[in-house]
């Protein structure tokens, strides 16, 4: 091996351990998917409590402005933070907030959805990149969640459930903040998002389309909030 190959090669060791350590001395935050409190499996046949039988093929939801507030009532903000939670990532469940530290945490704030400020900054990259599926239009912006799948209750093409809640004009701005009280110490706070909640104010025989911002959209934008709970 070369010189430069040799250098390249610890340059990219050095650079993963120093990775690896900023996520070992970092408090991480934690989405588990469920469906009636147990783990979730994307495509796997679920009943709903308004007796609809139904498989979700497809999940997405960003996650925005991350606060965690201390005991001290200190908070910590995770500045630019917007997190696509996609089911067909294992890895887009977890993120890395801030260091590690022994105060009690109190309670954990984030918004479900894109605010309207960088909804009118246009398209952006990473997990804002309109490649990722959840960008709209200019008009419209982004999607905040996206739920499809199918229930043969709808009766729809081929029997499909679409749900993609957003919109950031007045009055029909759909994003949700959640606040969810922890009082503990943690390196790892862990979220439920059940979605047994959001089918459970649903007759999937009358509504299984939501596509456009509007009244109904405001509606799951509610729902949505009743889906995040501290496990």
């Amino acid at each position: 091996m070369t010189k430069k190959g040799i250098h390249i090669v610890f340059l990219f060791l050095f650079c993963f351990q120093i990775y690896s350590q900023s996520k070992g001395d970092s408090l991480a935050l934690n989405f588990n998917l469920k469906y009636n409190k147990l783990p979730f499996e994307v495509n796997k046949k679920y009943v709903s409590s308004k007796k609809d039988t139904l498989t979700v093929e497809t999940f997405r939801c960003y996650i925005s402005n991350i606060q965690i507030q201390y005991d001290d009532q200190s908070v910590i903000t995770q500045k630019d933070s917007y997190h696509l939670i996609d089911s067909d990532i294992p890895d887009s469940f977890k993120f890395y907030l801030t260091k590690k530290n022994d105060k009690i945490i109190s309670k954990v704030f984030f918004n479900i959805g894109i605010d309207s400020l960088t909804n009118t900054a246009g398209a952006l990259a990473g997990d804002l990149d309109p490649t990722k599926g959840m960008y709209w239009a200019w008009q419209s912006g982004y999607i905040n969640m996206k739920i499809e799948g199918k229930s043969s209750s709808c009766k729809s093409r081929k029997n499909e459930f679409q749900f993609h809640i957003g919109g950031y004009l007045s009055p029909y701005y759909a994003m949700r903040k959640v606040e969810l009280t922890y009082e503990k110490k943690a390196t790892q706070i862990n979220i439920g998002i059940d979605l047994y909640n959001f089918f459970a104010n649903l007759n999937l025989a009358k509504t299984n389309s939501v596509m456009i911002p509007g009244t109904l959209a405001m509606e799951l934008a509610d729902y949505s909030k009743s889906l995040f709970y501290i496990e």
